[in-house]
């Protein structure tokens, strides 16, 4: 047992130091795709040679980007395999479906058109290397979209059901996989942060042009684009983002109540805008849950029901399985108890399945079938010791989530004082600060975006499918040495990855802040 949650830990390590170093890359191939295409766009339209010279420059910067993103995407599709086989067992035929498409169209035309991309210039007319390039920031798109309904469906699996007979689940509605509102809202969100990201990055570079002295033109006109991608972007997050705290409310009031520190609700539930929580507090205890917070009245019901006076409930109602109505009076639901209890009779009653099928008892099969399908919503508590294994870690998403929406308030905010500046107060980019500041938020932007993921991963522990199989259920059977092996291997390779990275663009950045790019 030891040596099984040995393997759970360092599989999960691992595979969270793949999806975090991935993650550096895809937001901002997101939104440089978007910007590359806009400004192709404009030199198409104006025929000015400037704007071509400023396609190049973001393009490369693009192609970068986007190596490393392959590189280690297909790493972490790799590690479903290799250390999750259980996992890609049980739901094999609905989480493949959308990796197979995105491997088949988005990838395939993202890969193709992005050679015309770079080496099509001179070669092809204008208007087709154009739609090249936004072909290739439409396949960015769908690769995303297809990846993002995949891991949509882990937290809340929709369009499916359970196949006693071949041990697994099996899709039975595609479009309630890929159009389920978890995906939707999950897609949208993710892309649009996207956009923030690669408009940060792109403005940020442009200020260390500024700095230098070198290529003014080029940094005012890439950070007029760049600022109303990020604009649009940072607002249409946050209208996203309310409609994603909508869904987690709906389908994952765990990671709600995680997200908050809540562990005991009431009818207009406050919000916690800032707050240090009680390290010392555990699910049932009587400790208080924060030593000192600020609280929005009513903001966590208006956030998560769109009503001032709904109940929002915390851990401790979750797992008591109690609810309040309007006028205060207590409600019973599913105890997490009771989850764990009908987890284990769907369990029980899999294994008579299994027996009646060698048997041949074609009645005893139909009844364990019946039992199957009606604890089956729980299947996955069955596997818990506690109630409490189903909370997750707390701390770590409630601060990471306070980093993400603070760090969201201050890219709002930063949006706008770009368009300011470069429209109306182009003297103010003469202010060293004014520059050192718009460089810093590259760092700013990634910590957000970062932020967010850990919330939508970890907010979702211990479930790799929610409600239906956890982390310990889904590993491969493999020893713990073999995973810290190859975990510190890829410590080694990513280090090396990002190095070479970081080294290629501060060399490229370098490279035009000493030359003039107009003048090439």
């Amino acid at each position: 047992m030891n040596d099984l949650m040995s393997v759970v830990d360092w599989s999960r390590a691992q595979f969270a130091l793949t999806a975090i170093v991935h993650w550096l890359f895809v937001p901002l191939t997101i939104g440089l795709s978007l910007i590359v295409a806009l400004m192709e766009t404009i030199w198409y339209r104006t025929r000015d040679e400037k704007w071509l010279r400023i396609t190049k420059l973001w393009m490369k910067f693009f192609g970068i980007n986007f190596a490393c993103g392959v590189a280690t995407g297909i790493i972490l599709e790799f590690e479903f395999g290799t250390n999750w086989s259980n996992y890609s067992w049980f739901v094999g035929d609905i989480f493949g479906a959308p990796l197979a498409i995105e491997g088949i169209f988005a990838f395939f035309l993202e890969s193709t058109f992005i050679a015309v991309m770079f080496f099509g210039w001179k070669k092809v007319s204008r208007g087709f290397h154009l739609a090249s390039t936004w072909l290739t920031a439409l396949g960015v798109v769908l690769s995303a979209l297809w990846i993002l309904v995949a891991n949509a469906w882990m937290q809340y699996p929709a369009g499916m059901k359970f196949d006693p007979a071949q041990m697994r689940n099996v899709m039975d509605s595609f479009s309630d996989v890929a159009l389920s509102s978890m995906a939707i809202n999950k897609f949208f969100h993710t892309v649009l942060s996207g956009w923030v990201l690669g408009a940060v990055f792109v403005i940020g570079v442009s200020c260390y042009l500024l700095l230098k002295k070198k290529n003014r033109e080029v940094a005012v006109c890439s950070v007029r684009v760049a600022g109303w991608v990020g604009l649009a972007g940072i607002l249409l997050t946050m209208w996203t983002g309310d409609g994603s705290a909508v869904e987690v409310s709906r389908v994952q009031p765990m990671k709600l109540a995680a997200m908050e520190g809540l562990y005991r609700g009431e009818c207009g539930q406050g919000l916690v805008g800032f707050g240090i929580l009680n390290p010392d507090k555990k699910p049932g205890d009587d400790r208080n849950a924060m030593i000192w917070d600020i609280e929005i009245p009513y903001g966590l019901s208006i956030l998560a029901k769109h009503d001032p006076e709904a109940f929002v409930p915390g851990i401790d109602d979750l797992i008591d399985g109690v609810e309040l109505t309007a006028g205060g009076d207590t409600i019973h639901t599913v105890s997490y108890a009771e989850r764990i209890e009908a987890g284990r009779r769907a369990q029980a009653a899999l294994a008579d399945y299994e027996t009646a099928r060698k048997a041949g008892d074609k009645a005893a099969m139909e009844d364990a079938s019946r039992r199957i399908d009606a604890d089956y919503r729980y299947f996955g508590y069955g596997y818990l010791d506690s109630p409490q294994e189903a909370v997750p870690p707390v701390a770590l998403t409630f601060y990471a989530f306070r980093i993400m929406v603070i760090a969201g308030g201050y890219l709002l905010l930063f949006m706008v004082l770009a368009l300011f500046i470069v429209y109306k107060k182009q003297n103010w980019l003469e202010k060293k600060f004014i520059l050192l500041g718009g460089l810093a938020t590259i760092a700013v932007v990634w910590i957000c975006s970062e932020a967010g993921w850990i919330v939508a991963e970890v907010g979702r522990q211990p479930w790799v499918i929610q409600d239906l199989m956890p982390a310990r259920a889904a590993v491969s059977a493999i020893n713990s040495g073999s995973v810290q092996f190859t975990f510190w291997i890829f410590v080694a390779v990513f280090t090396m990855l990002l190095a070479a990275e970081i080294s290629i663009m501060v060399h490229e950045i370098k490279k035009e802040s000493g030359n003039n790019i107009l003048n090439k």
